[in-house]
């Protein structure tokens, strides 16, 4: 009896050191890897996580992780893969939902970011960023009102925020609202050196304007 308790313990001993082992090595590849994309090595960043994803295919957190190295480094389709393979691993998970809408942002798939994010607003009406994405594309598509609708809408949560503020500036510019400079001039508030209204007051060419 006293020899069988032994061997019980010495074999969970010999577990627990080899998942503790199993841990460090894994902590160990995820440091690399963000030390690598601190640096903008993202193809390094990917590489270093390659031998633990085959270990790993089911994994939630390293197909989120490679979406977004692959993102990074603008390789969308790896991306949308492992977004994709990520939002089904966790299906109520809002990160690979958000990383699948920022691949069709940038690939200007407005169509495709306006399904995406009205889908995962059905989950998250307020999300602040699927209602930001949504806005983008509403707007690169001309559908300023209803940019306006939910623009409106988030800055009632956030009035400060200067993100919604920039895209109610372009909406006010592309529909010629008088409004336009006060909007100019709260974001010059919380934001003294915006690019984003430095930008649109050179393509207005505005001059004189008492800001």
């Amino acid at each position: 009896m006293k020899r069988f308790i032994s061997l019980c313990l010495a074999t969970t001993i010999w577990l627990v050191a080899s998942q503790t082992s199993k841990d460090n090595e894994i902590q160990k590849d995820y440091y690399q890897s963000y030390n690598y994309e601190q640096i903008g090595n993202y193809d390094e960043a990917i590489k270093v996580l390659v031998p633990l994803y085959n270990q790993y295919k089911n994994g939630y957190t390293l197909n989120l992780r490679l979406g977004w190295l692959f993102f990074k480094s603008k390789r969308y389709k790896d991306s949308l893969d492992y977004y994709q393979k990520a939002s089904i691993i966790s299906p109520n998970s809002i990160a690979p939902r958000l990383g699948i809408i920022r691949i069709y942002l940038k690939t200007q798939s407005y169509k495709k970011v306006e399904s995406a994010s009205q889908q995962l607003l059905k989950i998250d009406y307020y999300n602040y960023y699927a209602n930001l994405y949504i806005v983008k594309a509403l707007i690169a598509q001309k559908k300023y009102d209803t940019a306006l609708f939910v623009v409106r809408k988030m800055l009632v949560l956030y009035p400060t925020s200067v993100r919604y503020l920039e895209e109610l500036a372009k909406i006010y510019k592309a529909t010629s609202n008088k409004n336009l400079y006060q909007i100019y001039k709260d974001i010059l508030i919380l934001d003294p050196n915006n690019i984003t209204v430095s930008n649109m007051k050179k393509q207005s060419n505005v001059q004189n304007l008492n800001l």
